[in-house]
């Protein structure tokens, strides 16, 4: 289920249909979701046509077609085109997924494209991350130690590192954060599977010695609780992470620790 957070007031309109490439052959249909806050205008769908063999095999080389060749008023974020960096995150075909590692090829017919839904919507496919982002910062993602480390650096085992994998490969693209059920209802408090799952990467490091101190602001019926482990977080990560799984462990040293 995708809800967007429209402006007050306002539905989703039929939006610009714009030219068919001349002479082109496989053509592709996307409706691309547009909004201007400068507008008084309501939200719309654009339509797009775009020639694919003209056009890379990913969805967001479409998207940069349609900006550069069509429409420039187009905005959208991107950045590494590698699936490191997460700013391509917008849901594709009602799931929320990295613009630049979605083949176009895996959706048969149209494709719609709209941004994160349940996060204020900026401009067009830009979401407004500033609320997950504060959160993220509130778990304070740094390794915090109050012993004097050791020369050179502070060391790990193979199977204290292998801890961390399904873990530091998290981007925070937060397709996970905007597939979760529960964080649309108490996204205020609840801090959502993509800080968790970075909540626990530090929890799991054997080089961390703020255990305690974490595991006691996350001890709160909202921050950690209210996961309900529906698992639309680890089913949507494109990165094959297991957000829920790293919530669960969270849970799990909280017991451990009674």
């Amino acid at each position: 289920m995708v809800e967007l957070s429209l402006p007050a007031n306002s539905t989703v309109q039929v939006g610009k249909t714009h030219p068919k490439p001349e002479g082109a052959t496989r053509l592709k249909t996307f409706k691309v979701y547009r909004y201007n806050p400068d507008s008084d205008d309501n939200p719309r769908l654009d339509t797009f046509y775009i020639d694919l063999d003209k056009c890379g095999p990913m969805m967001l080389d479409a998207l940069l077609v349609m900006k550069n060749e069509v429409d420039p008023t187009l905005t959208f974020r991107r950045s590494c085109r590698e699936g490191v960096c997460g700013s391509c995150a917008f849901n594709i075909d009602g799931t929320n997924t990295l613009a630049c590692t979605k083949p176009i090829s895996d959706v048969a017919g149209e494709i719609k494209i709209y941004p994160l839904p349940h996060m204020p919507v900026i401009k067009d496919l830009v979401a407004d991350l500033n609320v997950p982002y504060a959160q993220y910062k509130s778990i304070k993602p740094w390794l915090q130690a109050d012993t004097p480390p050791p020369p050179g650096e502070r060391l790990q085992s193979p199977q204290e590192r292998s801890k961390l994998d399904g873990l530091w490969e998290c981007i925070l693209c937060f397709c996970c954060q905007t597939s979760c059920p529960s964080y649309w209802w108490n996204g205020d408090r609840y801090l959502g599977p993509a800080v968790l799952l970075q909540s626990y990467r530090w929890i799991a490091d054997s080089r961390d010695e703020a255990t305690g101190d974490r595991l006691d602001d996350l001890s709160d019926s909202f921050r950690l609780y209210r996961c309900h482990t529906i698992m639309n977080c680890t089913n949507t990560c494109p990165k094959g992470l297991n957000p829920g799984k790293a919530i669960a462990e969270i849970k799990e040293a909280m017991l451990r620790r009674r």
